[in-house]
């Protein structure tokens, strides 16, 4: 289920002392400490001050006001039904809290994730009790959210509680495991015990292996993030070789997409996908960047990166940034396949020059062959069995 798109503005109130209960005092949804306005639309969600409040409803709460209202408004908890109905609701309200600090930490807003991250927290501990496995996805988004924010002693407490829980549960899923491993590996990247994080993003992709498939695009950001770490000591040689498994895996997946796209362009994405493609075209571009700052480059692998960007913006709708080779721009999925020839613009400062490329069907992927009257490279296509290679 979808959160609301973003829209109001953030209004509040002051409280009303005589509005409550004598020993029924508020206190701030951010810091704990005693609050003294209210959210004007809710009026169940408390503040400080004005800037807690702004920051609340840019990171989470324009989203989920209305649904507050009903999950703390609840008076009869003694009613078995109302007890089953707020418990549905804060359940939806964890996923929703999930997407935004999801979304919010791929586009790099560590400070709005938080708050998103926040409200998971709290609202687990509410419907699941304390020292929960249920609790363990939102003690990551907390750590991923502080890690960006380079709070790595609180990073370091939140993996432990996260750590022990999972001790304790050794049935959880592999999915969640997954994501632990990518925490823990993030974390020790950061503070330079470089040789653990390559142990625990092993972990990531084998427990990603385990719960979506050995092919599945699912591994790509474990293998990247491996990648970073061999990079960071210096050994390009299995940089590149992991960045060319990671290319190859989101070709087979762009194309999959644009195949989809091409038969339902107008369904919709969702909020979490937007993200998730965010941080893709981010990914594609560090190891674009790489490719092309190597002595010896490899011109098979930088056309498939080049592809896949050209085709993540194709389905994203950016049809500006993907032209054919007269600079003629193409407006629908049908003439992007169906173009003779086309031209992926990258944008020539990052790659340096175009990369021509000769009509491709999809699942074809491209090798290279020297062509001196372009002074670029020109490709053919090769069997989607054969490895990329120099020709």
């Amino acid at each position: 289920m979808e959160p609301d798109e973003p829209g109001t503005s953030a209004v509040a109130t002051e409280i009303m002392p005589l509005a409550f209960a004598k020993g029924n005092e508020k206190y701030c949804e951010l810091c704990q400490r005693e609050a003294y306005l209210q959210c004007a639309k809710c009026q169940v969600t408390f503040y400080c001050n004005a800037d807690h409040q702004q920051a609340d409803w840019v990171g989470v709460h324009e989203r989920i006001c209305q649904m507050l209202v009903s999950i703390r408004s609840m008076k009869d908890i003694y009613d078995p039904a109302v007890r089953k109905r707020n418990q549905l609701r804060k359940t939806h309200l964890i996923k929703i809290c999930k997407l935004v600090a999801q979304s919010k930490l791929s586009e790099g807003k560590h400070e709005e994730a938080l708050h998103a991250a926040h409200c998971c927290l709290q609202t687990s501990i509410d419907l699941y009790g304390p020292n929960t496995i249920q609790l363990v996805p939102a003690y990551i988004l907390l750590a991923e959210a502080n890690m960006g924010l380079g709070n790595l002693a609180v990073v370091a407490e939140l993996l432990s509680q996260a750590e022990w829980a999972v001790l304790k549960n050794p049935e959880l899923g592999a999915s969640v495991q997954q994501q632990l491993h990518r925490s823990l590996g993030h974390y020790h990247t950061s503070v330079g015990n470089l040789e653990i994080a390559l142990h625990h993003f092993s972990n990531d992709i084998y427990f990603a292996c385990e719960e979506y498939g050995l092919d599945s695009s699912a591994t790509t950001k474990g293998y990247f993030l491996i990648a970073d770490v061999f990079a960071r000591q210096g050994r390009t040689a299995i940089v590149h070789s992991l960045y060319s498994e990671v290319a190859e895996r989101w070709h087979n997946h762009l194309n999959s997409l644009l195949e989809t796209h091409q038969q339902h362009a107008d369904s919709s994405v969702s909020f979490y996908e937007k993200a998730q493609r965010v941080e893709m075209e981010e990914m594609l571009r560090v190891i674009l960047e790489f490719e092309q700052k190597q002595s010896r480059r490899d011109a098979a692998l930088i056309a498939l990166i080049a592809h896949n960007l050209a085709m993540l913006w194709f389905i994203n709708g950016d049809l500006h940034k993907v032209k054919s080779p007269d600079g003629v721009r193409y407006d629908s999925v049908t003439q992007f396949l169906r173009s003779s020839q086309h031209c992926l613009k990258i944008g020539l400062p990052l790659i340096g020059d175009a990369v021509n490329t000769s009509r491709t069907p999809l699942g074809v992927v491209v090798s290279r062959q020297s062509d001196p009257g372009f002074g670029l490279q020109t490709l053919r296509t090769v069997s989607p069995k054969k490895k990329l290679q120099m020709i």
